[in-house]
């Protein structure tokens, strides 16, 4: 038996896969102390991003790379779930690089017959690794961070899909102004800035639209993004929308806005299931938290003024998978109100009594004035410098920054949807956004936001 099959079976203490170690063989481990004193290193599986290589995406090569990027997806959870089920690491790894290499070679195959140069480079990115997670808590840390309330009022058990105490922080003891209160976080300001706004108020998903698509990296695929989203805005948003049938549809936006807004979801850790794909069989278990407020606000540059975003424009903001990719897209921000010159970008905050959760998401705000997506969903859009400055080829948009509030339970009882093995860390929050507002609403929200006006 190894070590993770016996932490399951004592059904406490920290869930153990030592990587690399006890489950590369089947060779009994040393005795295994009892569930009271249970802790060690746990792993997850970390892969390279195939989605953030790509560089070309030939029209007629996209329902197949889609269909791939959501099979590599699907073949990590499940070989994350028999590890932590006590499968043998090292044979896990190999039959998943297995299916991963065979994978990638059909989307190159369909991008070469595309017209584009076969990009064999991605068959490099077939093999995974483990990744150390951290060191689990003893049972006075469980004690202290409240581990051990009864139902309904946090967790009563350690978990292998996350997220762990250490994912949460003491907003009181950060440090106030923070790097993350500078751009993208910070409103323009100085000489020459754009310093109007443009808020839509499109409601905070009362209506209870939620699926576990991903429209824009994995259109035409049903669950492809195996945690579930919150929508506000374009009432019919699934994995299946086009732009006739977004600019077609409905919106709960009071200004007229059909743009599409979505998010993961924040779930109190209560262990309920939702009966939905993306819910309980990634881990993503626990009531939906619906937000106390959902702030839209488009705002200006610090260089100048902006100009209109082309309709249907594609634009995602953070990392699902910055847990294993590192934090380079990271794009979150996590903060509490009353105390938001405070802000966190790995770590859940807890908050004082009486004061809310906030999650900032900030979008980029440059457009390479050409494309309204690109083949791994970044390379049109990027970031201004911290003055403003777009980069070379880039012009200047309205930046997209949403701010939800939440009401949540006390202490470390919250946590975002996730993919399986990021294990509803922090830093994996992110959003999407696709800019369906008419056109004389587009040039109305620009016109504000130039003329230094708030408009809504």
């Amino acid at each position: 038996m190894t070590v993770a099959a016996a932490a399951l079976l004592l059904g406490g203490g920290t869930l153990t896969v030592i990587a690399g170690t006890a489950l590369a063989h089947n060779s009994d481990p040393a005795p295994v102390p009892g569930p009271q004193h249970l802790t060690a290193t746990a792993a997850t599986i970390s892969c390279p991003d195939v989605g953030e290589r790509l560089r070309t995406m030939p029209r007629s090569a996209q329902p197949q790379v889609s269909r791939g990027l959501a099979a590599l997806d699907r073949q990590v959870s499940d070989a994350y779930h028999a590890m932590t089920a006590g499968g043998d690491s090292g044979q896990l790894l190999g039959a998943l690089a297995r299916q991963r290499r065979e994978t990638i070679g059909a989307m190159a195959d369909a991008i070469a017959g595309g017209g584009a140069q076969r990009p064999d480079e991605l068959l490099r990115l077939s093999t995974c690794t483990t990744k150390p997670t951290g060191a689990g808590p003893s049972p006075d840390q469980e004690q202290e961070h409240g581990r051990n309330r009864g139902p309904g009022q946090g967790r009563n058990t350690l978990r292998h899909d996350g997220p762990s105490p250490d994912d949460f922080l003491d907003i009181t003891t950060v440090r106030p102004g923070a790097d993350t209160a500078a751009p993208p976080f910070a409103a323009p300001s100085g000489r020459g800035a754009a310093t109007g706004t443009f808020t839509s108020t499109c409601g905070r998903n009362e209506d209870g639209h939620f699926n576990s698509d991903n429209v824009i990296v994995t259109p035409g695929v049903s669950n492809g993004a195996h945690h579930t989203h919150d929508y506000v805005g374009n009432t019919t948003t699934d994995a299946f929308s086009t732009d006739r049938s977004l600019a077609a549809a409905d919106t709960t936006c009071a200004n007229g806005d059909l743009s599409t807004y979505y998010w993961p979801v924040l779930r109190r850790l209560d262990g309920a299931v939702m009966p939905r794909p993306g819910a309980g069989h990634g881990g993503n278990d626990g009531s939906v938290l619906t937000p106390a407020s959902v702030t839209l606000t488009f705002r200006g540059s610090r260089a100048g003024a902006v100009r209109p975003m082309p309709r249907f424009l594609r634009v995602i903001t953070g990392d699902a998978k910055a847990f294993t990719n590192g934090p380079e897209n990271a794009a979150a921000s996590w903060s509490c109100t009353g105390f938001e010159n405070r802000q966190l970008m790995d770590k859940y905050p807890l908050c004082p009594r009486g004061s809310q959760v906030v999650r900032t998401l900030a979008f980029p705000g440059c457009w390479d004035g050409r494309r309204t997506d690109s083949a791994n969903h970044r390379d049109h859009m990027a970031f201004a410098d911290r003055d403003g400055t777009c980069p070379r080829g880039f012009m200047a948009v309205p930046q997209l920054v949403q701010r939800l509030t939440y009401d949540v339970p006390p202490g470390d009882s919250f946590a975002v949807d996730s993919f399986s093995e990021q294990l509803r860390k922090p830093v994996t929050d992110h959003g999407d956004f696709i800019d369906v507002m008419p056109d004389g609403l587009m040039n109305r929200a620009v016109a504000c936001i130039n003329g230094g006006r708030a408009c809504s």
